[in-house]
């Protein structure tokens, strides 16, 4: 990020009432051409109660012992933790792995985790459940909406990602970033080096809380330039004097690979990175960087189909869709195309071939 970066300014949507077909359209203006908009948090059926608790536990377990988070390391189901630097984001242009630490948490059934909980976090199993829950109403009325502004039935993305009906690729995640000081960072160039690397999501959906005094998160523009996005609306993004101003700032959301790809690349997924603000490097206090991010995927067994919707057939009549080198799934570009073999791709063989290529793992 440089002293002339400009920051973006993305519109804030009322989504309180999910069937409303101009709310709908809002969203898809904004989605169509930001690819990110927030959304309002009361709007929702978060409380700030429900997100400080959450990031209070989120404290707790990066806090932890190291030997104690080894015990739930991140496994190719995308569930665990993952260590500083296992992720590498942008491998093309990142000389190290990520300066992030992170906890993933996958679907619960019955209330219950089906993966190892660390120490710190066991006896708190309802409250991550009942966070995740809350995180999965709201993408279902965010997806409900982006429907209704495609002119598509309004249940046709919720019911391919219902996880009643079968397992998802939906992560909670628990993110850390040390501050530059840190002896995690210290010893590396933080005019090149980044927090996360450049990249798109991989599912559906992502939402994103964030803590007042904490920026970091930078968008690519059209122009090939970085713009920082501000936690609040209308705040400068390095401004950390605005920490106290409100404890429930609006939730960040980004359209992810999917979306993109089943609307032929009307909706946009734009990629993001997450840096060492200038201000940190120059302050004599940095702080810690701590998120909670939701990714929203379908159900494992749902075929990416395109969607049956006469917007973005006109979209691909005008445009021609999504450009054959637009390859962010490693299976040929735009929705048309998202095949294996003679078949259509599904959702788990798309997140497998994106964890692949972050991680290393290997399909068994």
């Amino acid at each position: 990020m440089t002293d002339t970066a400009t920051p973006i300014t993305l519109p804030v949507i009322d989504i309180s009432n999910a069937r409303d077909p101009t709310v709908g359209k809002a969203m898809l203006d904004a989605a169509a051409k930001y690819g990110f908009l927030y959304v309002n948090s009361r709007g929702t059926d978060f409380t700030a109660e429900d997100v400080d608790h959450a990031f209070g536990l989120s404290r707790k377990f990066f806090a932890s012992p190291a030997q104690e988070k080894e015990t739930c390391r991140i496994t190719p189901n995308n569930r665990g933790w993952s260590g500083m630097h296992t992720e590498t984001l942008d491998p093309e242009h990142q000389r190290t792995g990520d300066f992030k630490e992170a906890m993933n948490f996958g679907d619960f059934k019955d209330g219950k985790a089906q993966q190892p909980l660390p120490p710190s976090l066991a006896p708190h199993e309802t409250e991550i459940h009942d966070f995740a829950a809350l995180c999965n109403k709201t993408c279902t009325r965010i997806l409900n909406l982006l429907a209704l502004g495609l002119e598509m039935p309004e249940d046709f993305f919720t019911t391919r990602h219902d996880p009643s009906t079968g397992p998802t690729g939906s992560i909670l995640r628990y993110l850390y970033y040390p501050s530059i000081f840190s002896p995690a960072t210290a010893s590396y160039k933080h005019d090149t080096d980044v927090r996360a690397g450049a990249h798109s999501d991989y599912g559906s959906i992502t939402l994103l809380f964030q803590r007042p005094g904490q920026p970091g998160l930078e968008i690519l523009t059209p122009d090939g330039s970085w713009a920082p996005v501000p936690i609040e609306p209308g705040t400068n993004p390095d401004n950390a004097a605005v920490a106290d101003k409100d404890p429930f700032p609006p939730i960040l959301v980004n359209i992810g690979d999917l979306l993109s790809y089943w609307t032929d690349g009307l909706l946009k997924s734009t990629v993001h990175r997450v840096v060492f603000p200038l201000t940190e490097q120059r302050s004599p206090n940095p702080r810690d960087r701590y998120t909670l991010v939701y990714f929203c995927h379908p159900v494992d067994s749902t075929e990416l189909v395109p969607v049956p919707s006469e917007i973005v057939a006109g979209h691909r009549a005008r445009t021609g869709g999504v450009a054959a080198g637009e390859d962010r799934v490693g299976f040929g570009g735009g929705a048309g195309n998202l095949e294996l073999g003679k078949r259509p791709l599904t959702a788990q063989e798309h997140l497998e071939s994106r964890l692949a290529a972050t991680y290393g793992f290997k399909k068994e």
